[in-house]
């Protein structure tokens, strides 16, 4: 696969960064957050949706996006939640930046 993201359909460049998303710790995250690399994608929005965008450096959208909240930077306050929860989020790198997601808990029926 081209790594020119101009040159890849829509589902080739999907399928690529789905390979690219894994649950990682937040402490593996913090250092990235020191930078103000991360971004936090809200819940329902999917995740490679946003760095499908993000690749595509989809400027519209990412605008629309952040204005109404569907990505933010990530704030002090999820970064102490998190620390003090030991949480795993799910994780995408669309360098420079790093999309990050709160892993939803499935409840028992």
């Amino acid at each position: 696969m081209t790594n020119d993201v101009s040159l890849q359909s829509d589902k080739e460049l999907r399928a690529h960064l789905h390979g690219e998303t894994s649950k990682l710790p937040w402490t593996e995250l913090e250092t990235h957050f020191a930078r103000g690399v991360l971004f936090k994608v809200a819940k329902g929005t999917d995740i490679l949706d946003v760095a499908i965008v993000m690749s595509r450096d989809d400027k519209d959208t990412l605008k629309e996006w952040l204005d109404n909240k569907t990505i933010i930077g990530v704030e002090i306050e999820d970064a102490k939640k998190w620390h003090e929860t030991s949480a795993s989020l799910w994780s995408v790198v669309v360098a420079p930046f790093i999309l990050v997601q709160e892993i939803e808990q499935k409840l028992d029926s």
